[in-house]
């Protein structure tokens, strides 16, 4: 019995690919392949649908179940496809007897009938509450591993399908999450990344309307034999005060942040229905350096929104240098069918693709000043595996003969254009979970 799980998208995809196999397994599905999809572009989905073709060319006799953003908001389109025997929705996806209802229906129809219906997909908007999901899945030794605080969205950014296949936000009480990055922390993993699809509206649906940096706060207090926390994706407009306190006073949150900006210009950051300005995220991006000067930021931009002219993208791209950007994940943009941005004058494709083309560049510029500017750096660096480590600013290093999972100081002699390459360890910082 085996069950393969391919995670397209994000780490909130990636975290829940752990629990699907989990549940997949435990409900007795056999000789399963499923697709944990992402809607985020049009390119997703279709590299989601040859994805499924060619797999099912490699393994004819597999069950093929496809889950995730893109079946949550598409699911017909996926019933429609031949080599595909079960969509479930998103929330259908972490339920244990959801899976165990699918692992029915893929079994062998007695008499040679067959009654399974073949999509299982959730009303995604009736959801209102979140439960804690357990950790005991995590495999061992991991040194990185996420923890979920949060799902959907209450925002409707115009060009986003992403609240339609997540639902409304909602938070897992703080109680539980302090106690999974607890036992996470004593079964050895030196590292915790709080993850969720909108994280800086943590809190807002439970009691006392805690916000993100509260949380932040009690993991660090309560839990202080965790070695490093992380966040993940977060949008600046809503980061509140005690989460930049915490990014400033403690060590163990790490100095790196990823921004959900997604332009440069106030006129199309006001057609996207983004709560922010450019000045808005030049102040951030100035603050939090004032906060912590050695952090490093990246930020999600889309290239060829609608309506946008060569001088709004040049807005865009003078972004990168203006915020200190050394990350970026850029987005050629793609209409999603239903949302207000599809029905807006689209940019040709051509010069789509050229100006994605401009913002990595760009990217790559702004990533290698930053590696050029960690030479001659101590750092410490959790290591991942036996070639590669992480700085706390999440740059790669290339590493040799470091045990997987401790965090090594570490001296920066140079860089090959993609990783830091180090000089000597200096002294090991300990074992991931001591």
């Amino acid at each position: 019995m085996s069950v393969d799980v391919v995670t397209f998208g994000c780490r909130l995809n990636a975290f829940e690919s752990e629990l699907i196999a989990r549940h997949a397994e435990a409900a007795g599905a056999s000789d399963t392949i499923v697709i944990n999809s992402c809607a985020v572009t049009n390119e997703a989905v279709a590299q989601a649908r040859q994805t499924i073709r060619k797999l099912k060319r490699e393994r004819p006799a597999a069950r093929i179940v496809v889950t995730g953003c893109a079946a949550q908001t598409q699911a017909g389109m996926f019933a429609d496809m031949p080599e595909v025997d079960r969509v479930m929705g998103n929330e259908d996806k972490l339920q244990l007897d959801a899976w165990r209802a699918t692992a029915q229906a893929l079994a062998p129809p007695r008499f040679g009938i067959d009654t399974s219906e073949k999509v299982a997909v959730s009303d995604i908007m009736a959801v209102t509450e979140m439960a804690p999901h357990l950790v005991e899945g995590f495999q061992r030794g991991l040194p990185r591993v996420f923890v979920q605080v949060q799902n959907g969205c209450d925002h409707r950014c115009t060009f986003c399908i992403i609240p339609f296949g997540r639902g409304n936000s909602r938070s897992v009480p703080m109680g539980a999450v302090v106690d999974q990055v607890r036992a996470l922390a004593a079964r050895g993993h030196a590292e915790i990344v709080l993850t969720g699809v909108d994280l800086t509206s943590y809190g807002h649906d439970l009691p006392g309307t805690p916000k993100l940096g509260r949380l932040v706060k009690q993991i660090l207090r309560h839990v202080p034999e965790l070695q490093r926390l992380r966040i993940s994706s977060i949008d600046s407009i809503e980061a509140d005060a005690d989460l930049l306190d915490a990014l400033a006073d403690d060590a163990r949150l790490m100095p790196h942040l990823h921004l959900s900006l997604q332009a440069g210009d106030d006129l199309i950051l006001k057609r996207m229905k983004r709560r922010h300005s450019r000045a808005d995220a030049v102040a951030f991006c100035d603050h939090v350096r004032l906060l912590r000067p050695d952090i490093a930021l990246g930020a999600d931009l889309i290239a060829g929104f609608p309506t946008e002219t060569e001088d709004m993208f040049v807005r865009s791209l003078e972004l990168v240098e203006e915020c200190g950007l050394a990350f970026l994940h850029v987005f050629p943009y793609s209409p999603r069918p239903g949302t207000p941005a599809a029905r807006m004058p689209q940019v040709d494709g051509a010069v789509i693709r050229e100006r994605a083309r401009r913002l990595r560049a760009a990217g790559e510029v702004a990533l290698r000043q930053r590696l050029d500017a960690e030479i001659g750096c101590e750092r410490e660096v959790l290591i991942e595996s036996a070639t590669q480590g992480r700085t706390e600013h999440y740059l790669p290093v290339a590493v040799t003969g470091a045990a997987s999972g401790t965090v090594q100081r570490l001296k920066i002699a140079g860089h090959d254009e993609s990783k830091l390459l180090v000089q000597s360890s200096l002294s090991s910082l300990g074992q991931a979970g001591r």
